[in-house]
């Protein structure tokens, strides 16, 4: 992402220095033979420790090794700290399941050469391509473009990305995922997941619903985090971190390592949630 830019812009963009606002997570099977989800998508998240807002910025989408062809312009959004938001873009035409309610559904995609694009939502490329947030709708170059907020090559095809190299392939099944924050370096800022599209609301929790005295144990071992992982006493399936908005900001299918990092999330209270033996269980924890 981003964050140097020269006086004469920087009205216009200083919310997204300090929005820390990137691309979380990017799906490209959508509606593709062997995949469930109808659709392709693309998550943002407020990595940053302050709400955050982006204004006239535009998605804009290339093939692994050819220029920026074509965008869409995204609402104005406002985020909170560890709030993501979900973009819904094309399909393939198979799938058997819906999005999660998207924040945002992609319906006119405009063309750089002003060709006319009849898509509703941009066709991401499975395996490789690249994707860029912007702060105008003019046409992205590359990774150094001024106007860049946050730019994600992906796949061994992509030419162009942050770093010395692009980030993992997916398949249809699997998503690149942001592990944590944004280092400007794609090859370790992602890896691959199970798709897992999740919207502003993230599956809301309530908080009155959570039981903090559950559990025949303590599950986790540091419920006062002061080293950005939270340590497991074992295996833990589907972990979910909610922050104090019922907001799902961390989610982890499975745990075998004992361990998760959550360097990118502010300090405060967060409830973390999961299974363990088919069992549901949940703690409230403090990042210092």
């Amino acid at each position: 992402m981003r964050k140097i830019f020269t006086f004469i812009g920087f009205v216009s963009v200083i919310a997204f220095a300090n929005a820390q606002i990137v691309i979380s997570e990017i799906y490209g099977g959508g509606g593709n033979s062997g995949s469930t989800l109808k659709n392709d998508y693309v998550v943002l998240k407020n990595i940053g420790s302050a709400t955050a807002s982006l204004t006239g910025a535009t998605l804009q989408y290339a093939p692994a090794a050819g220029t920026f062809t074509q965008y869409h312009t995204l609402p104005n959004i406002t985020l909170n700290p560890g709030q993501t938001y979900l973009i819904q873009e094309a399909t393939g035409g198979g799938g058997t399941v819906d999005l999660p309610t998207p924040d945002f559904i992609a319906t006119t995609v405009v063309n750089f050469d002003g060709s006319p694009n009849p898509s509703v939502g941009i066709g991401i490329a499975v395996t490789s391509g690249k994707i860029v947030i912007a702060n105008n709708n003019v046409q992205v170059t590359g990774p150094t473009s001024t106007n860049v907020v946050d730019f994600v090559g992906y796949g061994t095809a992509a030419n162009q990305y942050e770093g010395p190299g692009p980030a993992p392939s997916p398949t249809t099944t699997t998503a690149i995922k942001r592990i944590s924050g944004d280092t400007n370096n794609n090859t370790v800022d992602f890896t691959t997941g199970a798709a897992n599209p999740i919207n502003s609301t993230g599956g809301t929790l309530a908080i009155s619903d959570v039981d903090f005295n559950y559990s025949k144990f303590h599950f986790i071992q540091n419920s006062f985090v002061k080293e950005n992982e939270i340590i497991f006493g074992g295996e833990i399936n589907d972990v979910k971190v909610y922050n104090m908005y019922g907001q799902v900001v961390k989610y982890a299918p499975t745990r075998s390592s004992y361990s998760l990092d959550v360097t990118e999330l502010p300090k405060g209270n967060y409830i973390v949630t999961g299974t363990i033996n088919n069992e549901p269980v949940s703690q409230k924890i403090l990042k210092d």
